[in-house]
């Protein structure tokens, strides 16, 4: 149950569903979407590429996000998205079945639990999730010494280092879809 706490506490509060999508705002202090408020399509992007550069200055991601990136364009502008929202919710699944089996005292299947250790280790390299990867290696090596502590120990970090990743990736997205709005804005000229 602490993981699904957790994993609520992860989603920012400016995500809605709208018609069974995920939609983002971006809220200046009047309440007005940002890209109505004239924020430009350019400083949206210099914003972007500041927190990628952070995020991969950080460790949080790797080029493989990158190479993720490479395979969206127009004819899948939501690629990345649909991507990583598939990775956040196999990874939940599977943080929920790491916590239930350590809960368990009596587990001792640390062979299943590698089992999981690895898909979420495969799917965070794949979206370029680099201190997710690190961490579920970690997580892995403590499994196979069957250290119950080591593995509740590298669940914690595990969790945090996931809704670290997911609210950054969140606030990426924002940014790309108010980007994308502003882009498709056109103001009338002033005279």
């Amino acid at each position: 149950m602490r993981t699904a706490k957790l994993i609520e506490q992860c989603v920012p509060l400016s995500l809605y569903l709208i018609n069974n999508e995920y939609v983002y705002k971006l809220l200046g202090k009047t309440g007005l979407p940002v890209w109505m408020l004239g924020l430009g399509v350019d400083r949206l992007r210099a914003d972007m590429n500041r927190l990628l550069a952070i995020l991969f200055h950080q460790g949080v991601l790797d080029e493989q996000f990158l190479q993720l990136q490479q395979l969206q364009d127009e004819s899948s502008p939501n690629f990345v998205f649909e991507v990583v929202t598939i990775y956040f919710r196999e990874s939940e699944k599977l943080l929920r079945i790491l916590r239930d089996n350590l809960s368990d005292r009596e587990f001792s299947d640390y062979a299943k639990m590698g089992i999981h250790l690895n898909q979420f280790l495969g799917s965070s390299s794949s979206i370029g999730a680099k201190r997710v990867r690190n961490v579920c290696v970690a997580f892995r090596a403590a499994s196979e010494q069957n250290n119950r502590l080591g593995c509740l120990r590298a669940l914690e970090l595990l969790e945090h280092e996931y809704c670290f990743l997911k609210n950054k990736l969140y606030e990426l997205f924002q940014l790309e879809q108010q980007r994308s709005m502003a882009a498709g804005v056109r103001y009338p000229a002033q005279h």
